[in-house]
């Protein structure tokens, strides 16, 4: 019998938003690996700026949006009646829902400590204590999650993979190759650059890369290519959001990788903790539009013709005739039977 693996957890994972008595502090994935520097916020205002600035980004804005939380708990405590404490908390957590609403992790996160927050003042327990500590726990919850789900896909990768990724699919990624590391079985990694913020170049293909995966890093346009030649095994992605209907919503440029693998016969795999009970179709999904601006610079250089402008959708949409298995929490679905996550639950 072999010993088991010890896979790493990368940097990224492990230090993500801290909770402190002042403020929260967000490590600063636009300029990470290359340097490590947190941005210090001290209400709930500077944490969603900070999430719409794209400091943190992926599954990270969960974790930051429980941290703003919990300083608009702070804050509220300081005022005077229970009316007012709930007002206040309510407007804070749609301020940080607003800030980015195509996934939906930072509205579920909200929901849940408003929850708490009701709880908190029907009970007269200062909101700051069971804030926080509902906080910390749903960035458990998260990780738990991940871990579980990654062992379920993990069963989907083949010994000797090479495994395609695109953008930074945070734990869910780490997770899934983890578990196939653990198992025995051996995987590379190819990481799309992922433009304009590069987050496959400096996030994923880093963190892969400390948990001992060998990896390389091909531009987003290199993927039909690769799998022409039968360099990619899998094509295994992070999904922002996944409606009932199957429909993949996810950083932009996926659905053009989605087609290609479709046309190769190379399976597509999604991963999400739970399909969305809230959206029955991509239809209900607001898609996010940035800056156009933002495509114009690379790493904060411009690296277009001043005479040019830019477009930039961030997300766009994968029907699920594109999509082979879709993995969650609870085990490996068809995209075409999502309403089997919730069997036993009521609506």
């Amino acid at each position: 019998m072999t010993d088991p693996v010890d896979v790493p957890v990368p940097t990224i994972i492990s230090q993500n938003v801290l909770i402190e008595p002042d403020a929260v502090r967000i490590l600063d994935r636009r300029v990470f690996p290359f340097e490590k520097t947190w941005v210090t916020c001290r209400n709930h205002e500077e944490v969603a700026k900070a999430i719409e600035d794209m400091v943190t980004q992926s599954s990270g804005p969960l974790f930051a949006a429980a941290g703003g939380m919990t300083l608009a708990a702070r804050d509220a405590d300081r005022l005077a009646g229970a009316d007012e404490r709930r007002e206040f908390m309510a407007a804070a957590g749609r301020r940080l829902v607003d800030t980015r609403k195509t996934n939906n992790q930072i509205r579920d996160v909200v929901a849940q400590l408003l929850e708490v927050t009701g709880t908190a003042l029907d009970t007269g327990e200062p909101l700051a204590e069971a804030v926080e500590r509902a906080a910390v726990a749903a960035g458990e919850r998260y990780l738990s999650r991940s871990r579980v789900m990654g062992e379920h896909a993990a069963v989907l990768i083949p010994d000797g993979a090479t495994v395609l990724t695109h953008c930074w699919a945070e734990s869910y990624i780490t997770e899934t190759l983890a578990a196939v590391l653990r198992s025995g079985k051996r995987v590379e990694a190819i990481c799309t650059e992922t433009r304009p913020y590069l987050q496959g170049a400096r996030l994923t293909s880093e963190s892969l890369a400390e948990m001992g995966v060998p990896t390389r890093l091909i531009t987003d346009g290199m993927a039909a290519h690769l799998m022409s030649r039968g360099q990619i095994t899998r094509f295994v992605t992070a999904a922002d959001r996944i409606t009932m209907d199957g429909h993949v919503v996810n950083k932009v440029g996926t659905l053009q990788i989605a087609i290609s693998a479709h046309a190769f016969d190379v399976p597509y795999v999604a991963l999400v903790q739970a399909p969305d009970r809230q959206a029955p179709s991509a239809d209900a999904v607001e898609l996010e539009d940035r800056d156009g601006d933002e495509v114009l610079h690379t790493l904060g250089r411009r690296t277009a013709s001043h005479r040019v402008t830019g477009i930039y959708p961030a997300f766009d949409i994968t029907p699920p005739r594109y999509v082979r298995t879709i993995v969650t929490d609870r085990g490996r679905f068809s995209p075409q039977d999502l309403e089997s996550y919730y069997a036993g639950e009521r609506a």
